[in-house]
């Protein structure tokens, strides 16, 4: 009996053993595309003059860190005043700064970005957002226990259709959570933004922002949300289609970057778990 003990306590172990061994997939790398982050929030209530355009490269899967592309220049136009606004590089970060930006609700706004003799472009409408009326939580139960719903209220503007982007970011997560929402049957209604989560507690912190987004901008968002909520399944599977931007290379068509360009209005708050 004592060996029979002693063969299975070996196996386990093998098995333990085989389980923590790390399997690298030698999985085929492309050249590097250019990846452009210019997402512009105006925070409702602020002079809104301090942006950051993020330019990148993509990279290895296995890789970690994330290749800052230096050297771009990178300029904003209001096209219906001409005004323009030059994003300047703070040097081995990728990221472009401006600090004397002007919104101005409802202008279409043009980004280009010249980089190792390509140039691209795109245009984008800033677009507004209404307030957040009040904040309530509440607190539920579930299968796997208690969770907590926490709805940030707006009421929208019934003359339009209108777009919104929600996102959520806790004390405790490093990544944030997206939702996209529409008004085409609630115009002029009190809507809400809605946050379930099991893990949250008495004391943490949600960050809550809303913003206005071009209907262009929540069809992008909604695929690429989409996208990566199926990731989960297989992390080596092929995406069921390249999400693109709204960003074209006006120089070469087919070498297109990743990315978009957007332009927003957005309401912000920070709520503490009561």
């Amino acid at each position: 009996m004592k060996n029979i003990y002693y063969i299975a306590i070996a196996l386990l172990s093998i098995m333990v053993s085989s389980c923590e061994e790390v399997i690298n997939v030698d999985l085929p790398t492309g050249p590097p595309k250019l990846v452009i982050d210019a997402s512009i929030k105006w925070i409702k209530g602020t002079a809104g003059n301090e942006q950051k355009i993020k330019l990148t490269t993509t990279t290895n899967y296995y890789s970690n860190t994330v290749p800052p592309v230096a050297g771009a220049s990178v300029i904003v136009t209001n096209t219906a005043n001409s005004s323009s606004f030059t994003f300047v590089e703070n040097p081995g970060t990728g990221e472009y700064i401006c600090t004397t930006f002007e919104p101005v609700l409802n202008a279409n706004y043009r980004l280009v970005v010249e980089y190792n003799g390509q140039t691209y472009t795109a245009t984008e409408k800033m677009t507004s957002v209404p307030i957040i009326d009040k904040i309530e939580q509440k607190t539920s139960q579930g299968f796997g226990g208690e969770f907590y719903e926490i709805k940030a209220f707006y009421t929208d503007n019934g003359a339009t259709d209108d777009f919104y982007l929600f996102r959520y970011k806790t004390n405790f997560d490093i990544f944030p959570t997206y939702e996209v929402s529409e008004d085409e049957f609630y115009q002029g209604n009190q809507l809400f933004a809605i946050y379930i989560s099991e893990d949250i507690n008495v004391g943490d912190t949600l960050d809550i922002n809303i913003s206005g987004v071009s209907q262009r901008y929540f069809n992008y968002m909604s695929k690429l949300i989409s996208v990566a909520g199926n990731g989960g399944i297989n992390p080596f599977q092929t995406p069921p289609a390249t999400v693109r931007g709204n960003i074209i290379n006006s120089t070469d068509e087919k070498d297109y970057p990743l990315g978009y360009f957007n332009v927003s209005e957005t309401v912000f708050q920070e709520y503490k778990v009561q």
